[in-house]
């Protein structure tokens, strides 16, 4: 498979993964739960939701010893994130677009990242 196909694959997946995050979100909060509470259990279980998705649709291996390497990246976009948002908010206040625009390079270093650090094949 092609570069090119794993990214078209990696981005329709990673709109089913946030399809699939923001529904635990959503629900975590119609239980009553705290957002910050309900923040954290969508992220946990969208991380081993991302994990067997892009792991198995994007970059077709299943080994499951590369859990932690995958949650090493996602803790390193996490910071990159919170990195870049506080330099976009001195251009703009707007939470909203810079998060947008932070998701845009995050999936593509995330891209990157997995592809080269925790689902790289031996050619």
């Amino acid at each position: 498979m092609s570069s090119k196909e794993e990214l078209v694959r990696y981005i329709l997946v990673g709109i089913l993964n946030t399809l699939f995050s923001y529904l635990w979100y959503a629900i975590f909060i119609t239980l009553g739960l705290r957002y910050p509470l309900a923040l954290l259990f969508s992220t946990v279980l969208g991380v081993l939701f991302n994990f067997k998705t892009f792991g198995k649709l994007v970059f077709k291996n299943s080994n499951n010893q590369l859990i932690f390497k995958f949650i090493g990246v996602y803790t390193f976009l996490y910071f990159f994130n919170i990195t870049l948002i506080g330099f976009l908010k001195q251009i703009s206040t707007d939470l909203y677009i810079t998060g947008f625009i932070s998701i845009i390079f995050s999936a593509g270093l995330g891209f990157v990242l997995n592809k080269r650090l925790v689902f790289k094949r031996s050619y």
